[in-house]
């Protein structure tokens, strides 16, 4: 029999609980924050069509669904066409993620500062995930929770306000993959059916189970189903977390089977029964008929018990950031087992009235128009959580346009446009300005980095109105992004260099003069003025050489000039550093000089031969006796009747001849008492005006001589042209 209303025109909705071992089909409406069940329809899949939550035939699901949804058009004569879905728990998946950030300089968070470090780790866990994830399905962002904040290293409650160069943030971010949602959805088309919403079954848990009012708290949510224990973790009015334990109500189940040696349907049936009796008769396997207490049966899965409700509290503080919540709600027919809830106080060390399991009492606000026999308890919770969720404005599956193309995005009530840019791939950086490539280089060793120019920002639209990614966006919305563009590369000069741009004094002929730094770059010599590229290597000198002094003096250097740095003998490539003194001479004005200041040794020899000759009695007998011969008129007496030896004589008397090699062959100086290193050019072929080669290089006994040092006997020289 064809129904005559029509659903649209009736206002009321449909929800279906789609469960590993049966669907749930609910038909109700809402008025004056009251919701009415018109009718309800249960129908167990007649294969395994579906295993933990995932659905493995989409033919056989979508015919179970139909049968549901025929017997409820049956009772409320209304044509059903628009149904309410939820995802089951068990198929999300969660990533742990650490994000840090580093300012260019000490920075003072701000929120914005906070909600852009939590979305670059969303960002960044999303990526972990795809890279294990080699399928080419999507996942929708559901939720995430902060486990800890950072601040330069250091753990933080809470980053606003404080100066920081650099954040970080650790992070859970849960995953919906896009195959669960696709099954749902075709398994409905198969039963002629739309899908109007899309929740999470935690969510909509959450609904009936905690109310409004209380949900600003940290609560835990635990839903205890046959293959699993799904939970999620409440705070500040929203879902932060979402957790999967592979172990449940089938578990205990199969301890009772081999307890009382019976099938799995009857050792279910058995469980339940205890649930609700003080004795459970049974007929085991052997065709024996045999009687249990509850007691028995709490004691023989005690220990089954204690597990789940152990890992369950592990479970929880892990997502609630390693601490306990301050109550647990637990919904889901494997959460009537006896002591389950205590077992989860006494391992979350809380109260045992903190935790709670959740039935009849949370269900004030809906009535049963049709009370046929309905027992309201923990089973119901999630199957009318579905479609209440249906007037919730957030915590669905909604379409956006994003770019010209469709985008099915979760909506967690906090959706903005950077959380549709993530769902549709679009890449990070191309929202945010981006910098330039930055040029990396070495300055004396050490790495520097010139940062690029920033660009210009995403341009954004929404609904064709100006916007950026923080605006808030709503189902069916339309959203245009323009990517953003790249700035300027890095650049940088050899002369912006701090240590290019020091000074230090030199004396360059008795002025004291500042002299500029110089650079090379990979070895070579550059100017001020010089480009920096990647990877160059700059050596900033700490010294010029004295043919950069002479150019900042402008002091022609030629081939007669003679260099003096700090009283040696100096050239073009000797270096000049900080206080060092410079002179610049012609090399015979140099020479002369040095020799000007020396005593003259025959006027020295003379002068004390003629005292000593004075000085001595019998000087004038001992020389002219016999050896009148030898006299001439310079030995006449003057006019005071007194004998000279001319100063001729005297020279000859002292001078004597010294015996040197230079550059190995043997050289003899001759006319004087004492010698001096120039003396040698007076004896030896070398042509000072005639240059062969850009410096003389000379050697006195391996070492570099003055000019005007004394030479000796044997003494071993060396002149040469470099």
């Amino acid at each position: 029999m064809m129904a005559s209303l029509e659903q649209t025109d009736q206002k009321v909705v449909f929800g279906l609980d789609i469960g590993t071992r049966s669907v749930v089909g609910t038909v109700g409406y809402m008025n004056d924050g009251q919701f009415n069940v018109i009718a309800q329809a249960v129908e167990k899949h007649q294969t395994r069509a579906m295993l933990d939550g995932q659905i493995h035939d989409i033919g056989k699901v979508g015919a179970t669904i139909r049968v549901v949804k025929e017997k409820l058009e049956q009772q409320t004569d209304i044509h059903l066409t628009d149904v309410c879905i939820a995802a089951a728990g068990r198929v999300l998946r969660t990533v742990r993620t650490t994000y840090e950030y580093e300012y260019p300089e000490s920075h003072d968070i701000t929120d914005e500062d906070i909600y852009n470090l939590d979305s670059a780790a969303v960002q960044q866990a999303y990526s972990e995930f795809l890279q294990k994830n080699t399928s080419d399905l999507k996942f929708y962002l559901v939720g995430y929770s902060v486990m800890h904040y950072y601040l330069d290293g250091y753990q933080i409650a809470n980053l606003e306000g404080h100066n920081a160069g650099k954040v970080s943030v650790e992070l859970i971010a849960t995953f919906l993959p896009d195959d669960c949602v696709d099954g749902l959805y075709k398994a409905c088309e198969r039963a002629g059916l739309n899908v109007a919403n899309l929740t999470l079954e935690p969510i909509a848990a959450m609904m009936v189970a905690i109310p409004d009012r209380f949900r600003m708290l940290n609560l835990a949510l635990v839903d205890v189903g046959a293959g699993t224990s799904d939970i999620c973790v409440t705070n500040d009015g929203s879902i932060t977390a979402y957790g999967m334990l592979p172990i449940a109500g089938d578990d205990i189940t199969e301890i009772i089977a081999q307890h009382c040696l019976v099938d799995f349907n009857q050792a279910d049936e058995i469980k339940i029964a205890a649930s609700h009796n003080d004795r459970v008769d049974f007929i085991d396997i052997m065709g024996l008929r045999k009687t249990i207490t509850a007691k028995d049966i709490a004691k023989i899965i005690r220990p089954q018990v204690d597990m789940m409700a152990k890992k369950a509290a592990e479970e929880i503080k892990r997502l609630n950031g390693d601490k306990p919540v301050s109550a647990v709600f637990v919904v889901g027919g494997g959460g009537c087992v006896p002591g389950y809830t205590k077992a989860i106080a006494r391992e979350m060390d809380i109260p045992e009235e903190r935790v709670a399991l959740r039935g009849e009492e949370v269900m004030k606000s809906i009535t049963f128009l049709n009370n046929d026999g309905i027992e309201r308890d923990s089973l119901l919770v999630t199957p009318l959580g579905i479609c209440i969720s249906y007037y919730e404005e957030a915590n669905n599956i909604i379409f956006v346009s994003f770019n010209g193309e469709q985008t099915r995005i979760y909506d967690n009530g906090k959706l903005q446009i950077i959380d549709a840019a993530m769902q549709a791939s679009f890449q990070n950086e191309d929202l945010f300005p981006k910098r330039g490539q930055e040029l990396r280089y070495f300055v004396n060793g050490k790495e520097r980095v010139a940062r690029g120019e920033p660009g210009e920002a995403a341009v954004i639209t929404l609904n064709g109105k100006s916007a950026d990614i923080h605006s808030k966006i709503r189902a069916n919305d339309i959203i245009d992004v323009t990517p953003s563009t790249a700035g300027e590369p890095g650049k940088a000069v050899i002369e912006n260099i701090p240590e290019f741009k020091t000074k230090f004094m030199v004396n360059v002929n008795g002025v004291n003069v500042e002299a500029s730094r110089f650079a090379t770059v990979n070895g070579e010599p550059q100017t001020a003025l010089y480009s920096i590229k990647n990877g160059d290597d700059i050596q900033i000198l700490d010294y010029n050489t004295v043919e950069q002094v002479a150019a900042l003096m402008d002091i022609e250097i030629t081939e007669d000039t003679y260099i003096i740095v700090n009283n040696e003998h100096g050239d073009k490539t000797t270096p000049v550093y900080e206080n060092f003194k410079v002179e610049f001479k012609d090399r015979e004005e140099a020479i002369m000089e040095y020799y000007r200041d020396f005593p003259d040794a025959d006027e020295v020899a003379v002068s004390q031969a003629n005292e000593e000759a004075y000085e001595s009695d019998d000087y004038d007998i001992r020389k002219f006796e016999g050896r009148s011969d030898e006299m001439g008129y310079e030995d006449l007496p003057d006019d005071d009747g007194e004998y000279h030896r001319s100063e001729e004589s005297v020279k000859n008397i002292l001078a004597r001849d010294l015996h040197i090699m230079v550059n190995n062959d043997a050289v003899t100086l001759h006319g004087k008492p004492e010698y001096v290193f120039v003396d040698i050019f007076d004896s030896i072929d070398f042509d000072l005006t005639k240059p062969n080669g850009r410096a003389i290089v000379t050697t006195l006994n391996g070492k570099t001589p003055d000019y005007l040092q004394s030479i000796h006997e044997g003494d071993k020289i060396e002149v040469y042209w470099k």
